[in-house]
């Protein structure tokens, strides 16, 4: 004897076969969860547990690198202006050296020019000053403004 759907509703009512059949797919669908879609969620969530750990990684990484990055721009920029101080210090050794050399050049006119002037100087301020060019002998005092 086979039983049909139509007789199983007559003898048991629509409410009870549709609760069975609805019991019947929850059943299907829960024995499907469990075996095919909760192990590669499992998997999947490995994976996922890996990937999170490999951003942190990279994360800490990319925090290590910008401090190195900080830190070399830092001493870069110090030793910049360690070249620049270096520079300042060169320019003004040379102006210092030029300096030097034009006192050292009217150091030589002064003593050029005392061979042929004689020059006396009093200690109560006053100048004298002699030149003589060929027969000729000028004289010149300057009175002292100290009072």
């Amino acid at each position: 004897m086979e039983v049909g759907i139509a007789d199983a509703i007559n003898k048991y009512g629509f409410p009870i076969i549709a609760a069975t059949g609805i019991g019947y797919m929850i059943y299907y669908v829960w024995t499907w969860a469990t075996t095919e879609v909760k192990p590669v969620l499992s998997e999947a969530n490995t994976v996922l547990i890996g990937l999170i750990d490999r951003i942190r990684m990279l994360d800490n990484d990319l925090i290590r690198l910008n401090q190195k990055l900080n830190i070399v721009l830092m001493l870069r920029g110090k030793e910049i202006e360690s070249e620049r101080h270096l520079e300042d210090v060169k320019t003004a050794a040379s102006a210092q050296k030029r300096e030097m050399e034009a006192a050292e050049q009217q150091r030589r006119a002064a003593e050029q020019l005392a061979h042929q002037t004689n020059i006396d100087v009093k200690p109560n301020g006053s100048v004298t000053v002699t030149e003589t060019q060929g027969n000729e002998t000028v004289t010149v005092n300057v009175p002292s403004t100290k009072k």
